[in-house]
């Protein structure tokens, strides 16, 4: 039985808004797994680490029978196709996927958590998702649309000619 899955997308290094349309069609291939939707693409300043590029974030729904973990193994194999190298943490990268959500599941693993841990605190996450997914609930958070309003104080542009069809 196929579950869903969303995946948030960040890039800022070599052509970002072409890296996450690469990666959608990546997304888009994975074995037992179907693209359902796809966010607009936003603009927002870095977390963590500021003296970077700004990124450019958006949200993929997915159907999909894998497994949580066979899912982030998958998108980890993503980013090394996209040349994604992690020299430290929250540095520029060409490509960052992160399992958001899979059904209403709790995962606490090495390497895995699901939600992830910082997904309600993030409006480039949050926005993008609800665009796609209005009545998002969080397990253990809550409604999206709740957190995302702890979140007004972070900067977050819609980019203009991105369909949010798939």
């Amino acid at each position: 039985m196929p579950h869903i899955a969303f995946v948030g997308l960040g890039s800022n290094l070599d052509d970002p808004r072409g890296q996450l349309q690469r990666a959608f069609a990546d997304l888009a291939g994975l074995p037992e797994t179907q693209l359902l939707a796809r966010s607009s693409l936003y603009a927002s300043a870095p977390v963590g680490y500021l003296d970077q590029p700004d990124f450019v974030n958006a949200v993929a729904k997915l159907s999909t029978s894998l497994t949580p973990q066979a899912l982030l193994q998958a998108l980890l194999n993503i980013e090394h196709q996209h040349g994604r190298e992690r020299t430290f943490q929250n540095a520029p990268r060409t490509l960052d996927l992160d399992v958001l959500l899979y059904d209403d599941v709790l995962v606490h693993e090495h390497g895995l958590t699901i939600p992830h841990p910082q997904m309600h605190t993030r409006a480039f996450v949050l926005q993008p998702l609800l665009e796609i997914q209005p009545d998002c609930f969080i397990p253990a958070v809550g409604p999206a649309t709740l957190a995302l309003q702890g979140c007004q104080d972070v900067s977050l542009q819609r980019l203009s000619g991105d369909s949010d069809v798939v």
